[in-house]
């Protein structure tokens, strides 16, 4: 019985989802503290944070959607949805989480707190009407991205590029819209229905977007400036530019609903952001890092 309880709990709790506070080791990385053990602990301790925080966002939002995902084809299944969790022990853990993870939060400094604490109330208010509200529900969520972002580099501390808080955004606000895609076939739940022609247009537009000010940022006085005057990161973009394509091909082809998901299901998207990684990493860590 226990073992069951724990079970349901890990699968609400959606740990693959964790992999999206990497946006709070973005600032470390590309200032060239990745092999400082110091900054990388004080990093991780604030995504571990954040990677709480966001299952127990989880834990609420699937008690307030649990009438509408026992209609969805693959919502049903969540723990709460299918009874495997009852409302007050999925309430409770959220709480536990949501104290542990702002108690530990309080080690990275005051300003981290107000960030984590902005983000909780960002997915509280998303979870109960924000996500209802057309175009405010995806710009809720980057807006959640942009707040891990923030934190990581308050947390080192080092100052973020302006142009990296934009891609950043962007990004995320791409990866939002997109997930809408598919879920304009069905017909209830309360998420917004987009008409698909609206979703199809924004999320070109943004994929335009989003290259446009990934390839400023590689090109960007500061950024060259902080690379020793190289311009060697916009080695970079054709990468981006094949990831954003193959996130679009499988988006109108397969509808990946779960973008995390996409990554790991995808091997030349996978194998595309390990190649980013380490050819950014490799320009960034052999030239002094960007800021």
């Amino acid at each position: 019985m226990l073992g069951k309880h724990i079970s349901a709990l890990v699968r609400a709790m959606r740990p693959r989802h964790w992999l999206k506070n990497g946006f709070v080791l973005a600032p470390a990385v590309f200032a060239g503290h990745a092999l400082d053990p110091a900054a990388m602990l004080k990093a991780v301790s604030v995504a571990v944070a954040f990677c709480l925080v966001s299952s127990a966002g989880y834990l609420v939002n699937d008690v307030l959607d649990r009438e509408a995902d026992r209609n969805d084809p693959v919502k049903r299944f969540r723990p709460v949805a299918g009874g495997e969790m009852s409302v007050a022990a999925a309430l409770s853990w959220a709480a536990i989480l949501y104290v542990v993870a702002v108690t530990a939060a309080f080690r990275s400094g005051r300003s981290v707190v107000l960030l984590l604490v902005g983000y909780v109330v960002l997915t509280l208010l998303y979870s109960l009407f924000l996500k209802a509200i057309a175009v405010v529900d995806a710009m809720a969520l980057a807006t959640g991205f942009l707040l891990r972002l923030v934190a990581g580099a308050v947390a080192i501390p080092v100052t973020i590029s302006p142009w990296l808080i934009v891609c950043g955004f962007l990004l995320a606000l791409l990866l939002a819209f997109g997930k809408r895609l598919p879920e304009a076939e069905h017909t209830g739940g309360r998420s917004p229905m987009y008409p698909q022609s609206y979703l199809h247009d924004v999320v070109t537009m943004l994929s335009g977007v989003t290259l446009v000010a990934y390839t400023l940022y590689t090109v960007a006085p500061d950024t060259t400036r902080k690379l020793g005057g190289s311009n060697a990161l916009l080695l970079t973009v054709p990468l981006v530019l094949f990831g954003i394509m193959r996130y679009l091909l499988l988006l109108h082809k397969e509808g990946a609903q779960d973008p995390t998901a996409t990554l790991f299901r995808d091997r030349p998207l996978l194998a595309t952001v390990a190649l980013w990684i380490a050819v950014a990493g490799a320009i960034v860590y052999t030239t002094g890092g960007v800021k």
